[in-house]
């Protein structure tokens, strides 16, 4: 019998191969999965208008915030308000 150097068993580093292989098959067939999953199960409200689920759950102030003032703008509320004299309004604009 001639000798062909195979012995059928795996040299090392095939074994390794296949091994990694079949992890990286097992993983995208989960992730595969995991994805149709949830494409497939959103509700077609959320799918027709392209908003994610959560978004229809999100409920918009009802009072707009007020618009921050200008430190003018406080000064001559303070002013017109009789707080502050007008040689005082005069001397703070003239500093801002």
């Amino acid at each position: 019998m001639m000798w062909d150097g195979y012995s059928g068993h795996s040299a090392g580093w095939e074994g390794w191969l296949m091994l990694m292989f079949m992890i990286v098959v097992a993983v995208a067939a989960v992730v595969a999965v995991v994805y149709f999953v949830r494409h497939f199960a959103q509700p077609q409200a959320a799918q027709t208008n392209f908003a994610p689920p959560h978004a229809a759950q999100v409920v918009a102030p009802s009072v707009a915030a007020p618009a921050a003032e200008s430190p003018q703008d406080i000064l001559r509320r303070r002013y017109a308000a009789g707080e502050i004299e007008r040689e005082e309004y005069l001397q703070k604009l003239g500093d801002l």
